[in-house]
């Protein structure tokens, strides 16, 4: 069995969502595990409570820990001996549950670690954060793309001010599934995504918008200070958004232009990146997920792969590789590493250590708060016609 600290033993995870017929679940319980660092012990598995109760079995859960609600199964965790019960959540249900979730796991003391977009609004946000920031839990949001190694390969060299100064920074998240009305076609995925007692305010900008923004946040460390936005809902009868792009101003003059659809024929999950600087500039695509390039005017290009042994790598980029150089990586190992992320965050709490809960390797509870601040001002200002509203949040990580 593999250690975590002075805790000397794995974590115990209980699960919301993730029953038959759920997509992210499933991926939050193999990115959990995947270090043998956790243990999978407990689990509510949907708001159906017989189909929760059927599910268990599918992620070996005993028949006694398959719960028919997550109320259920926070009030009998907490109840259990300190040796037994829990020890953190992941919550992977709709959007609109979120908050209730999370509010009552941290109210009973669990670390959480949680789906994007945090919360159903930008109030349920600022709530969380407040007693997140009042407690002594840890709380992690799985922005995945952030758990990539190159990503972080990135993130240190741009902080690092290896590109210069940040000028300008395009990203864009493209996909095209949405292209038909399928949330019609009795597609659960489709049908919840894009339902606005189910999503939110925003559908395509609420789902995969926030990853683009979160990941030009993550990677540059640029605040936001305003933004203009244009969200359309190109498939008629269709109640939310289903492409958008907006303008962003940046501290320091710098832009960022940032461009979602699910509307685009034959494009899958293409999130990409490239950030101008005045010595330099970055790409990378998900498509290539190991892979980065460095341009810098009158010099070759250069190549970053996913290599833990090479002298380049940051120590961050190294440690949160799994494999040599030229095994691909990916959705799942990134995952794992966010959730890695937290269990270290864990681990310090437990030897008495200050944490940083702002600026940490993983997204954190700010980082919630300020995606949800991100799709409402992009809501607001499409209905006022691109009017600029601000963006800046005051606990934002720097």
């Amino acid at each position: 069995m593999s250690t975590n600290g002075t805790l000397n033993r794995k974590l115990r995870l209980g699960l919301v969502g993730g029953g038959r017929g759920a997509f992210i679940g499933r991926v939050h319980a193999t990115g959990a595990v995947m270090d043998n660092r956790a243990a999978l012990v407990a689990g509510a598995l949907s708001a159906d409570p017989v189909k929760a109760k059927e599910s268990a079995p599918d992620y070996d859960i005993a028949e006694n820990r398959a719960y028919g609600s997550y109320q259920e199964m926070m009030e009998t965790e907490s109840a259990l001996p300190a040796d037994q019960r829990i020890d953190l959540v992941a919550v992977t249900t709709p959007n609109h549950t979120h908050f209730d979730i999370a509010k009552l796991a941290v109210r009973a003391g669990f670390d959480v670690v949680c789906d994007k977009p945090m919360t159903f609004n930008l109030a349920e946000a600022h709530e969380l954060a407040t007693l997140v920031d009042n407690s002594n839990v840890i709380f992690g949001l799985t922005h995945t793309y952030t758990g990539y190694p190159i990503v972080r390969q990135i993130r240190d060299m741009v902080l690092g001010g290896d590109i210069g100064d940040v000028n300008a920074i395009r990203t864009c998240y493209t996909q095209g599934w949405l292209r038909n009305r399928i949330e019609l076609e009795d597609q659960k995925q489709a049908a919840w995504r894009m339902d606005p007692t189910k999503s939110g305010a925003a559908g395509c900008f609420g789902d995969i918008g926030v990853h683009a923004f979160n990941l030009a946040r993550y990677t540059t460390g640029v605040l936001p200070q305003s933004l203009s936005c244009q969200l359309r809902s190109y498939e008629s009868g269709r109640q939310l958004d289903d492409y958008g792009t907006a303008i962003i101003k940046m501290d320091n003059d710098a832009l960022c232009t940032l461009s979602a659809s699910q509307i685009s024929h034959g494009r899958e999950n293409d999130i990409s990146i490239e950030i101008d600087g005045t010595k330099g500039s970055i790409l990378w695509e998900q498509g290539d997920p190991n892979r980065m390039e460095l341009r810098c005017n009158g010099q070759p290009l250069k190549v970053y792969t996913r290599d833990p042994n090479a002298p380049h790598t940051s120590p961050t980029a190294a440690a949160s590789c799994r494999l040599p150089s030229g095994h691909p990586e990916g959705l799942l190992e990134a995952f794992g590493n966010i959730y890695g992320g937290v269990y270290e965050a864990i681990v310090q709490r437990a030897e008495g250590k200050n944490i940083d809960r702002l600026n940490t390797i993983y997204p954190n509870v700010h980082d919630g708060v300020e995606g949800m601040m991100f799709i409402e001002q992009c809501v607001a200002s499409s209905k006022e016609d691109g009017a600029w509203l601000p963006v800046r949040y005051e606990k934002a990580r720097r």
